[in-house]
């Protein structure tokens, strides 16, 4: 990436999908219900050859200190000051709002340039809003249809010249570690993120629901690059009835998708609920790392007690991944936070563990020698000849066998526990195939 252009204006003139239509895939939140998005959120930018960093941004507005409408300006105050570039966007069809007057006037101020976007002008409904945005001051307005992919060649020839101007070095091509905070409402997930990156760069608020879009933040943390992902809350799909906080819950859980390794924040006053559990099943099934951090810890009257129903819900729930870290905290005050990325990397490393097959295949002769198989189907005996590492991330392991579908699940259930402690891979997902192995002497086909 080159420059950074940061997407600014009022609500509801369509900043996020032409976000969306910047870095070519739908990772903002759009609604026409204004004032969707709240915090800031960052993307790799690309217009035909053209790559540059682009900030979404919430809608322009006025707060009392210390209200949410306040704390969505900061954000966009932030942005402001990262940005290289500002895009202005108005609503052509809409045409020029004091608000837009109002905000035309302060970025004038800010002494950044500026590019004034008309948005909504396919078709003639835009052309009189066209016409007014040259009184705002702010140089030509460039006609563009957020949602059509319209005038993104104007576009580009207007970005071109910064890209000379704000030319960096490439950074090196480590990949950053993709972690995502996952958890119900209030649990504090926001608060963590500001706690890890040492700012406010997430909204937070005593209200559930501040956090909308999953906003990703690319930091790093003793020379390790980390991306990390916030996430709206969670809650029982029974219990979701509006519109928005449906597509808030669509994208924390395709912020999955991307996720290494998932922290699983849980309010330490009512810890590891149905919901909880629910959430970290899917984790665990996605075949992802799983860390729970228990924050609140600070209120707590009785830790001990606390920590042995948390570990039983562990162990009774989540019997696919035996030994996952448990981290106690306290996102606000930030007491036990320092404990949560040495638990997150050493998990993560143990799930890109390999394992020579000769080691294995030892192991696995013990394991049968200790406790032989049962007896399959019609009496037949069952022999597990071989075992190999097939992949990680997982840590996925294929085993051969005379009579595959007849090993029962407790004795895989066995073998995966084997595995788990004998190659210390507590608390990361094992994937166990069985296969039938070839017989050489069989007549081919």
């Amino acid at each position: 990436m080159t420059f950074t252009v940061a997407i600014i204006g009022r609500p509801n003139v369509g900043k996020s999908t032409l976000f969306n239509r910047l870095v070519g895939k739908r990772l903002a939140i759009v609604d026409d219900t204004p004032g969707v998005t709240r915090d800031r959120r960052e993307g790799e930018g690309r217009l035909f050859d053209l790559d540059f960093r682009v900030i979404d941004t919430a809608g322009l507005e006025e707060g009392e200190e210390g209200s949410l409408e306040a704390g969505m300006r900061a954000q966009t105050d932030i942005a402001l000051d990262e940005a290289d570039v500002v895009m202005m966007l108005i609503d052509a069809r809409a045409g020029i709002t004091p608000l837009d007057n109002h905000f035309a006037d302060w970025l004038r101020r800010q002494g950044k340039p500026v590019l004034l976007l008309a948005n909504k002008c396919e078709g003639r409904a835009g052309m009189n809003g066209l016409a007014e945005a040259y009184g705002l001051g702010l140089g030509d307005p460039i006609p563009v249809s957020a949602a059509h992919g319209e005038g993104m060649d104007l576009l580009i020839e207007a970005l071109i010249p910064f890209d000379d101007e704000f030319a960096v070095e490439e950074e090196d091509d480590e990949k950053a570690l993709q972690l995502a905070i996952l958890g119900r409402p209030n649990a504090g997930k926001s608060t963590l993120v500001n706690r890890l990156l040492g700012e406010n760069r997430m909204l937070t608020g005593p209200e559930p629901g501040v956090t909308r879009d999953s906003i990703a933040s690319d930091w790093e943390w003793e020379g390790r690059r980390i991306r990390l992902i916030d996430t709206a809350g969670l809650r029982r799909r029974a219990k979701i009835t509006d519109k928005l906080e449906k597509l808030s819950a669509s994208d924390a859980i395709r912020a999955l998708d991307y996720a290494q390794v998932v922290v699983l924040l849980i309010d330490a006053l009512i810890p590891l609920e149905k919901q909880d559990l629910t959430i970290a099943r899917r984790v665990v099934e996605e075949g992802r790392v799983l860390v729970i951090a228990a924050n609140k810890w600070d209120l707590v009257r009785n830790p001990d007690a606390a920590m042995r129903q948390i570990r039983e819900r562990v162990e009774d729930g989540l019997s696919q991944a035996k030994g996952v870290y448990v981290v106690t905290m306290s996102a606000l005050t930030g007491r036990g936070t320092e404990k949560l990325l040495p638990a997150v990397f050493e998990a993560y490393d143990r799930w890109q563990i390999r394992i020579s097959t000769a080691a294995l295949n030892d192991w696995l002769h013990e394991m049968v020698e200790r406790h032989p198989p049962p007896l399959g189907h019609n009496g037949r005996r069952l022999r597990l000849r071989y075992i190999t590492q097939v992949s990680a991330r997982p840590p996925t392991f294929a085993i051969f066998a005379n009579l595959p579908d007849d090993v029962p699940d407790s004795y895989v259930r066995y073998i995966q526990n084997g595995l788990r402690s004998t190659f210390k891979l507590e608390g990361v997902p094992i994937r166990i195939n069985l296969r039938k192995r070839k017989n050489p002497y069989a007549p081919k086909k």
